[in-house]
């Protein structure tokens, strides 16, 4: 089973990749990408699994802007996504996903957490047009 010292090798690895890692406390940590992406990629070593999570976004005020974002969101969970899956938590949109850490590697993870931040940056032009103007 991946430990949480496994885990922390496997995210000072992401650093190669211009990853910039911050432990917010024992066991959680908080990855920003290297690039455009301004989110930070939670990463929650709980066993029996580690839980890869990222807030995209408020879920609009409007029915009309989160039934329509709501309905993208499984549009994209079905089509785009090869890990992980959008969903609502205490009014965000949420991406995430959970691993085992019985069986998990550092090739397995990487997948995983390139796949969110592939999708995330592939998908925040079009998911930021249902924000509320500021």
């Amino acid at each position: 089973m991946v430990t949480r010292e496994d885990l922390e090798a496997f995210l000072d690895r992401l650093t190669a990749g211009g990853a910039s890692i911050r432990e917010l406390e024992p066991g959680l940590w908080a990855v920003r990408p290297g690039g455009a992406l301004e989110l930070d990629v939670i990463v929650h070593h709980l066993p029996p699994v580690v839980l890869i999570r990222v807030k995209v976004m408020d879920l609009p005020a409007g029915e009309t802007k989160a039934n329509a974002v709501s309905r993208r969101l499984l549009e994209l969970n079905a089509t785009d996504l090869m890990h992980g899956s959008y969903g609502i938590s205490n009014g965000a949109i949420v991406l995430t996903e959970a691993l085992e850490l019985a069986h998990l590697d550092y090739e397995e993870f990487l997948a995983s957490y390139e796949s969110m931040t592939l999708a995330l940056a592939s998908h925040m032009r079009e998911l930021s047009t249902f924000q509320e103007a500021r």
